[in-house]
């Protein structure tokens, strides 16, 4: 069972809430299938490494929650349009969708980018995002309405070191965002981003790996000084799935620690 405090009925739980989720084997998606599961979510886990689904669904079973997964890539269309159908047929229906799986590229001179490094950015970032949008939104109309929260950056906000082709594609993200939102509002869909900053994740601890001095350059330039917790960003996508965001929709979300404020 899970505390009380966890399964409140107020505007903010999700209890009872279908919710799709992907790159939720690690990082940002693995801490939202946690919490979201702790709000009373079921959730559905979607990524290509089925082991760490699978610990994850065991995980979540074990503590009281209600979890399923189903392997797919995100720039495959049809894998997730299986992960779509797979949520509708365990759960009968979807309410919410995390669109969180996301890659970068090393940092290059735009004029050096090999054209696969630029295709595999914007490949998952963009048409991953598309390719969950396109037949989420399906779903979510057959089921009354519901949320979809988008995972962007910092660098879809701003210009960074992180790279042309990966600021161009978060900043993709939003423009996906944006125009969606203002389209399926009338179907009861709300559609978000979140800009997360530097997060501490298995992806971000191999890109300082890799890039001696980054963590240090990055961490000055923080205003709290530090890297977010994976959850500290979950929590922000739990909201905006929630009905407290019920007026909330077209939005970008900065979790970035005052990052974009200065």
């Amino acid at each position: 069972m899970r505390p009380a405090s966890e399964t409140s009925a107020g505007r903010d739980s999700l209890e009872g809430k279908v919710v799709l989720i992907t790159g939720a084997s690690s990082g940002i998606g693995q801490a939202a299938a946690r919490l979201f599961a702790r709000r009373g979510a079921r959730v559905v886990l979607v990524a290509r490494r089925e082991k760490r689904l699978v610990d994850l669904v065991d995980e979540i079973r074990a503590t009281g929650g209600e979890a399923s997964y189903a392997v797919g890539d995100v720039q495959n269309s049809a894998e997730i349009a299986d992960a779509v159908a797979h949520a509708t047929s365990t759960y009968g229906r979807l309410d919410a969708a995390f669109n969180n799986a996301g890659t970068v590229v090393p940092p290059s001179p735009l004029h050096l980018v090999e054209d696969d490094a630029y295709d595999e950015v914007m490949n998952t970032n963009v048409r991953g995002v598309w390719n969950c949008m396109r037949h989420e939104i399906g779903a979510l109309i057959s089921s009354g309405g519901g949320s979809i929260v988008n995972t962007s950056s910092t660098a879809g906000l701003v210009a960074t070191s992180a790279g042309a082709a990966y600021i161009a594609s978060k900043h993709a993200v939003i423009g996906l965002t944006k125009a969606a939102a203002v389209e399926y509002v009338k179907d009861g869909i709300r559609i978000n981003a979140i800009a997360p900053g530097l997060t501490r994740s298995e992806m971000t601890d191999g890109w300082f790996a890799r890039h001696p001095g980054a963590r240090e350059r990055s961490l000055t330039s923080a205003p709290q000084g530090r890297a977010a917790d994976p959850e500290e960003v979950a929590e922000a996508a739990a909201w905006l799935c929630s009905d407290a965001a019920s007026f909330v929709t077209g939005a970008t979300l900065p979790v970035d620690g005052g990052a974009t404020a200065w």
